[in-house]
């Protein structure tokens, strides 16, 4: 081979590979399909556990609100009794005397998510709902 071919040869070769590193490295500095398609899955398996951790805390919550409640509502009731020497009456009536008026020990009544406080007879307090 004589000069000019050969450098001619030599200079086809440098701008071929010139042109596959440029295209190597085009393709190498993104991700691949399967790997984002993996981080999507990691990703939503994440957020469901995340989801249901969540559910229990507030079911917990609804719980604790609701002792809390009915332990509130047997102190008035007791208060009552010892003020008035007697216990409310049962049901609505009961809970008017504790929310209104003179007698006034609660400023509403209880009312939540999940779960009911009823006055009964002789100064019984039972809940039901998220509290059993």
């Amino acid at each position: 081979m004589n000069y000019p071919l050969r450098a001619l040869v030599a200079r086809t070769v440098r701008r071929a590979r010139n042109r596959s590193d440029r295209t190597r490295t085009r393709n190498q500095s993104g991700f691949t399909l399967i790997e984002l398609l993996v981080v999507i899955v990691i990703l939503g398996v994440l957020s469901g556990i995340v989801v249901f951790a969540v559910s229990g805390i507030q079911d917990r919550g609804n719980a604790a609100a609701c002792k809390t409640d009915k332990k509130s509502v047997e102190v008035a009731v007791e208060a009552y009794y010892a003020k008035n020497g007697a216990y409310p009456p049962a049901g609505d009536p009961g809970w008017l005397e504790l929310t209104v008026g003179v007698n006034q020990l609660l400023r509403s009544r209880p009312v939540g998510d999940g779960y009911t406080i009823t006055l009964g007879v002789n100064g019984l307090v039972t809940a039901s709902g998220a509290c059993t």
